[in-house]
């Protein structure tokens, strides 16, 4: 995915939309909703099951991909024109029940070829949201004459101010689909299923055919998306209960029936951007300290060991597997919070969401894998991770997992180890090895004066650790470790650092590849 264009086309109108209580309190007042269904669209009956039911009969039918019916007009758009494309406001779904979620839909075209078919769910009924092209204002394009669908839609809630929609999330691109929690700004991406990412023969990506929307109750906080996904090797069913706040939550029920045994499915996969941090600096000539949406996988094994692995841009791709029975959460994480961390006033990095997974039941044996793809534009999504389970998932049978997304500024759950703060890397003094310097902060360290000596416990997979150092950082009210690494020859090494009290654990286990080069 080109991560700007991705961006750029969510962005067709404004995230924050003024709202109009006079006209949300006053359907009179306002123009005809999208919704308002043609007498020849006829309602069906639709329940909790009914996704499931459909995905179930799907996936024993040879897969038909998305109709390519796309006028080239439309189909050859560049990014302006597609830009330029944008959905009237005044005819979103919801808008004059007085409720306080709104929906918009995106206009095909451009990198979107793909229709989407998009239901209201109300009163135990769907009936299919109407295309029309006075739905849309074409700008400097020709206006379409046909039923060319949707792509895709956003969803909006005031959740920063009550005069305010903001943008919670929004669906565009495959099964790929983003949101924010309060004050921040878009970045990271979740997706439906991943499957054969980073396989030499080429990635399988799914698609969501068919949304089901289900209409708020007035007043109420939390909106229930449905969601049918396909691709050639599977079909399956979403339920999303989406809570926008100051975390904004997807609670996520998964139903996956596979039409062949996939052997490399990525399940509740994250896809983000990061090009280089103080860590890993040296290939860009770039002004800014660092630019990335996420600048580390962090995990909490179901050990209850809590790891931080600080990302990298690396010249070849590389992935990364950390094997785990019943983990208790996942998540690509932007630790840097400070403006001054990256002195970009547009992109502003410090307000990128943080994706966490918390999965719910037992999820059995597999890993949490990281892909790491090399990139020279921030443009490009390229760090990928997800759960691999230890199985395959098999054709012809029922795979359901359940998990709980956490769009958020840190991880849930209380921290009670020192975490790591930043990571530094480059030449030793000598220039024969290199020298690692990692910071932690949090209360567990914070109490330990300098005169304690907490216990130092590194190591690597190859080559020798020299000169380990554990020391006081007071500018930080932290403390710091600093390693030096002689890779003997290797070309890929293993490390791994944190700080111990006896046999007890001060701060999470940092974890790090070096490659040579």
């Amino acid at each position: 995915m080109l991560r700007r264009v991705f961006l750029g086309a969510s962005a067709s109108v404004p995230l924050l939309a003024v709202a109009d209580p006079a006209s949300a309190a006053d359907p009179a007042r306002t123009a005809d909703p999208a919704h308002l269904a043609d007498p020849a669209l006829a309602s069906t009956a639709f329940d909790g099951s009914t996704v499931r039911n459909m995905a179930r009969q799907l996936a024993v039918q040879p897969y038909k991909g998305p109709a390519s019916d796309l006028p080239a007009a439309f189909k050859n758009l560049d990014f302006d024109a597609y830009r330029d494309i944008r959905f009237n406001t005044d005819r979103a779904l919801w808008r004059g029940h007085g409720g306080k979620f709104i929906t918009q839909f995106f206009h095909r075209g451009y990198i979107y070829p793909d229709r989407v078919d998009i239901f209201e769910v109300a009163d135990g009924h769907a009936t299919p949201v109407k295309y029309s092209p006075d739905l849309f204002n074409f700008g400097k394009n020709a206006p379409a004459t046909t039923d060319l669908g949707f792509a895709g839609f956003r969803v909006q809630y005031p959740f920063n101010r009550p005069d305010y929609l903001d943008e919670v999330c929004v669906f565009l691109g495959a099964s790929y689909f983003r949101s924010v929690a309060k004050g921040q700004g878009y970045g990271i991406s979740a997706r439906g299923l991943a499957i054969r990412t980073a396989d030499s023969g080429g990635e399988e990506f799914p698609v969501f055919r068919s949304f089901w929307l289900e209409r708020p109750a007035p007043g109420a906080d939390l909106m229930v998306i449905h969601a049918l996904l396909d691709s050639p090797s599977a079909v399956a069913a979403f339920r999303f209960t989406v809570r926008p706040g100051a975390d904004t939550v997807f609670d996520a029920e998964t139903a996956i029936y596979p039409r062949t045994d996939i052997t490399q499915a990525g399940l509740a996969p994250l896809t983000s951007m990061f090009l280089f941090d103080v860590n890993d600096h040296t290939r860009f000539d770039d002004w800014r300290a660092a630019v990335h949406d996420s600048n580390g996988l962090q995990l909490r094994t179901g050990h209850d060991e809590a790891l931080w692995r600080p990302l990298t841009n690396p010249r070849d791709l590389q992935i990364s597997s950390f094997e785990d029975t019943s983990p208790r959460g996942f998540g690509l994480v932007q630790r840097e919070r400070a403006f001054a961390g990256y002195q970009d006033l547009e992109a502003r990095y410090e307000k990128r969401p943080s994706l966490w997974v918390e999965p719910i039941g037992d999820w059995g044996q597999g890993v949490v894998e990281l892909v790491e793809i090399p990139s020279d534009r921030e443009v490009n999504d390229n760090m990928v991770a997800f759960w691999r389970p230890h199985d395959p998932l098999r054709a012809k049978g029922e795979h359901l997992l359940n998990y709980r997304l956490h769009w958020c500024w840190a991880p849930p759950g209380e921290v009670t180890l020192s975490q790591v703060t930043q990571t530094r890397t480059g030449k030793s003094w000598d220039q024969k090895h290199r020298q690692f310097v990692i910071d932690f902060v949090g209360d567990a360290v914070k109490a330990l004066k300098a005169e304690t000596q907490p216990t130092l416990d590194v190591g690597s997979d190859k080559g020798k650790i020299l000169n380990a150092v554990a020391q006081p950082n007071p500018d930080i009210s932290g403390w710091r470790i600093s390693i030096e690494l002689d890779p003997q020859d290797n070309k890929v090494v293993e490390l791994h650092a944190r700080l111990m009290n006896g046999d007890q654990p001060l701060t999470e286990t940092w974890v790090y590849r070096w490659t040579e080069g």
